[in-house]
């Protein structure tokens, strides 16, 4: 949907993803567009909410985007799926106890969840079913280190039952999104199913790929 409001020379939309390949598959399909623009964060929640503050600084924009490949919960999110995120949940931030894993909450010292922006989310989620791309709308965890076992990726599902895929940046992005007052949200295209680490079935290529259509479909929400 188009929003004059936006129109402008001026980037109004920031996208965070933390390598440069995903950057370079993002602008392919955003093709040129002015705006967007494209910021490389490094891996993980800690650097991407430290880049996602100093970016934004330097210019005022309407909405910030973690944008990346991730992993996905089998039954939830297919390879080469793409997630369009209403919760961005740091799904490791607590603490252990013996009656199981506590969520800061629980402890009284802060925010796990992070709501994104329903109507860009539900404009995007539209946008991809326009281009018969098979989306989810769905929680997506943000973990500092990537689940790889059996018993991880069950603990996970129980805990959160309706998450679809799993990334390391998007509560960082969302944290400082928040503090800046400015509207987030996380996509995620899939590149492997959540479980035991296996490295060959990883579909990295084809992620990237779904990836540069998202940025296609932003362009139709966004021209």
């Amino acid at each position: 949907m188009e929003d004059p409001t936006l129109k402008t020379e001026e980037p109004v939309v920031l996208i965070m993803t933390s390598v440069k390949a995903e950057k370079e598959a993002i602008e392919r399909g955003l093709k040129g567009s002015h705006l967007f623009k494209v910021v490389t964060t490094g891996v993980g929640p800690a650097k991407a909410a430290a880049t996602t503050a100093v970016e934004l600084t330097k210019h005022t924009y309407k909405l910030v985007i973690n944008m990346g490949i991730g992993g996905g919960f089998v039954g939830k999110a297919g390879v080469s799926s793409t997630v369009v995120a209403d919760l961005i949940i740091a799904a490791d931030l607590g603490s252990e106890s013996e009656e199981g894993f506590l969520p800061i909450e629980e402890l009284g010292m802060g925010q796990s969840v992070i709501a994104t922006d329903t109507v860009s989310a539900l404009e995007i989620v539209e946008a991809l079913n326009k281009l018969q791309v098979e989306v989810c709308y769905a929680p997506i965890l943000t973990l500092a280190t990537v689940t790889g076992t059996t018993s991880t990726t069950q603990a996970l599902q129980e805990r959160y039952p309706e998450a679809a895929a799993e990334a390391m940046e998007g509560h960082g992005v969302a944290t400082a999104a928040e503090l800046a007052d400015v509207p987030v949200m996380e996509i995620r295209t899939i590149s492997n199913q959540i479980g035991p680490r296996d490295r060959e079935a990883w579909r990295i290529k084809e992620a990237l790929l779904a990836l540069e259509g998202v940025g296609h479909a932003l362009t139709e929400v966004w021209s």
